[in-house]
């Protein structure tokens, strides 16, 4: 698992380097059996154009007795200076149990917002995860911090919002 988040950083310092003007695409995937009587498999793929440029590439490792895990990242970048990543990173155990988390980070001429979140599943079936979420208007200062639980049991949500000066404020409704 460690090489494949060492691999989706790699992909991302890459996506900072390529030249925007340039109009360019590259793709690489692969698969094959490995050491563990189960399959390594993995793509990657980059691209800059007018609009910006893009990498993105995940990894899946089997190990022939019903385990499996893999990650999966990108970045993005566009010509106007908005950025975006996103990660994630599972494993399933053959007795059905796993686990699952992932992230995104995100900013721009709007303003900035970033999610996190994990869930883990036991083997007779119940759950429980996570989610940390936090957004920042880039014109009011106004942001956004909130906090999820849930399980098989139910869901727990709480969320503050504040004003540029730290003051909390009632979130807008839609």
């Amino acid at each position: 698992m460690q090489k494949i988040l060492v691999s989706l950083a790699a992909l991302a310092l890459f996506v900072a380097s390529v030249d925007v003007e340039a109009q360019s695409r590259s793709r690489v995937a692969g698969a094959k059996p490995n050491a563990q009587g189960g399959v390594t498999a993995g793509s990657a793929s980059a691209a800059s154009g007018a609009n910006g440029r893009f990498a993105r590439g995940g990894a899946v490792a089997t190990d022939g007795q019903g385990n499996a895990a893999g990650a999966s990242g990108g970045v993005v970048q566009t010509t106007n200076g908005g950025t975006a990543a996103r990660g994630g990173a599972f494993q399933r155990n053959a007795d059905g149990s796993g686990t699952r988390a992932g992230g995104f980070a995100a900013s721009g001429t709007q303003g900035t917002a970033q999610s996190s979140g994990s869930t883990t599943v036991n083997a007779d079936g119940t759950f429980a995860g996570s989610r940390n979420t936090q957004a920042t208007n880039a014109q009011t200062g106004n942001s956004y911090q909130g906090d999820t639980q849930y399980s098989n049991e139910g869901v727990n949500h709480s969320g503050t919002c504040t004003n540029a000066a730290g003051e909390v404020v009632t979130c807008p409704s839609r």
